[in-house]
């Protein structure tokens, strides 16, 4: 560990060929800053898209992933180079605690606040746990195989939520499937940039057809922009107090372990990137991440997590810079207190965002195949295949537990069976491994 808190950054001037800027390097201000523009137009489709299919004002996720990074910016001190935005691992609790239906502002937010800052609290635990004694008790609990099914459970779960909020009309339906066909050719045809912003330029593209064939051809609901033109350039965010109930807290609370798995896999990514072992500072980063996350439910936003799309600019650009997502984390601020700004979001139509809520959650479901790909997952392993199977079928399945005067949900009953599952038949599986070796010994 050093002896400083923050490090001296070093000032270069350019990337060499072949070479990067290390987290403890920078370029000079202006080009921090047109790094820091690029990183926050990359979490930008996240982190707008995940509140409104949770009802939370845009606004203010914006804001808080801001304070957030800036926060997690200080207690890594410096030398970790992440933003975090909006988690989608929270979609399918908070809809499950307090029953949106997918339009305008959630009623009954303030019950899902208080799981997110028990989730946020029971984060920053584990991290001050790994601060204690290691990361390796974390790996045992959560290998590759586990968080890959609780990934996948999270987005087959949230797959009903999806088809549900475009089927009012045939109109509806065919926009939906018009958003996913626009996300996808942004996806395949378009290169750089554009392509890393798939979900927002996608979205775009489909809105503008939307209005196309709305607000001049009269087919459908019309764009309403009237809210955008009355909406003040400047002004705070609308805020919502947490309520406290227990049920809630249990149903929530479970998504820390998703976090510790995202966090923990970003870490070991950025670390192979620049060639820095990044371990003497994840338990800093699960307490920034935790403490984040319970500051952003406290004033009304959604838990928090470390953003794979900024993991890709890095890749791209070779700048590691950790001074680079302070610049990301004040253009977040002064977005999150433009009223206009939210006002906008607000006016994209509901088959849209449902449309491009089919792809997000699909992409986290593939995203659970894929970490059991890059880590070689065995699944001729029977007790890989039975942890496996049981855990997709009770999240795709929504499948409840009362456990006494609480139900513990499809998410919540999928991630505690996979890990205790995990637990158990692993155990049963080594030992039949060891058996015939000590009978040929």
């Amino acid at each position: 560990m050093a002896s400083s808190w923050f490090p001296q950054w070093r000032k270069k001037s350019a990337v060499s060929d072949g070479g990067l800027i290390a987290p403890d390097e920078t370029l000079p201000f202006g080009q921090t800053a047109i790094l820091g523009l690029q990183h926050a137009v990359a979490m930008f489709g996240a982190t707008v898209l995940m509140p409104l299919l949770m009802g939370l004002d845009p606004n203010l996720a914006i804001l808080v992933s801001g304070i957030g990074t800036l926060l997690f910016f200080v207690i890594t001190g410096g030398r970790v180079p992440s933003y975090l935005g909006s988690s989608a691992a929270f979609v399918g609790v908070v809809i499950a605690v307090t029953g949106f239906n997918g339009q305008g502002l959630n009623p009954h937010l303030s019950v899902a606040l208080g799981g997110v800052i028990a989730c946020g609290a029971l984060y920053m635990l584990i991290g001050l746990l790994v601060m204690k004694v290691g990361t390796r008790w974390i790996e045992r609990l959560m290998p590759p195989v586990v968080t890959g099914a609780v990934v996948m459970a999270i987005g087959l779960n949230l797959a009903p939520i999806a088809v549900h909020s475009v089927a009012a009309s045939g109109f509806d339906s065919w926009m939906a499937v018009m958003t996913v066909l626009a996300i996808g050719l942004v996806a395949v045809f378009t290169s750089g940039m554009v392509q890393r912003l798939l979900i927002l330029v996608g979205l775009i593209v489909a809105w503008a057809i939307y209005a196309l064939l709305t607000n001049v051809l009269g087919f459908g609901k019309p764009v309403d922009f009237s809210g955008v033109a009355q909406a003040a350039w400047f002004g705070m965010p609308q805020t919502t107090a947490p309520s406290f109930d227990l049920q809630a807290m249990v149903m929530i609370a479970p998504v820390a372990i998703i976090l510790v798995a995202e966090n923990l896999g970003h870490l070991k990514a950025v670390a192979g990137m620049t060639g820095r072992n990044l371990d003497p500072w994840m338990g800093r980063a699960f307490v920034g991440d935790g403490l984040a996350t319970m500051i952003s439910g406290s004033i009304g936003g959604s838990g928090v997590t470390t953003y794979a799309e900024n993991i890709g600019v890095m890749a791209v650009t070779k700048v590691y810079s950790t001074l680079a997502f302070v610049a990301a984390a004040v253009i977040a601020l002064i977005l999150g207190f433009s009223p206009k700004f939210g006002a906008l979001i607000h006016a994209i139509p509901a088959p849209v965002i449902g449309g491009a809520s089919i792809v997000v959650f699909g992409l986290i479901a593939v995203a659970g195949a894929r970490i059991w790909v890059q880590n070689h997952v065995d699944f001729s392993q029977n007790n890989n295949l039975i942890m496996v199977a049981t855990t997709l079928v009770l999240g795709a399945g929504d499948f409840s537990l009362k456990i006494g005067g609480f139900t513990l949900g499809g998410i919540g009953t999928a991630t505690f069976g996979a890990i205790l599952l995990n637990a158990i038949l692993r155990r049963r599986g080594a030992a039949l491994a060891e058996r015939p070796a000590r009978q040929q010994g």
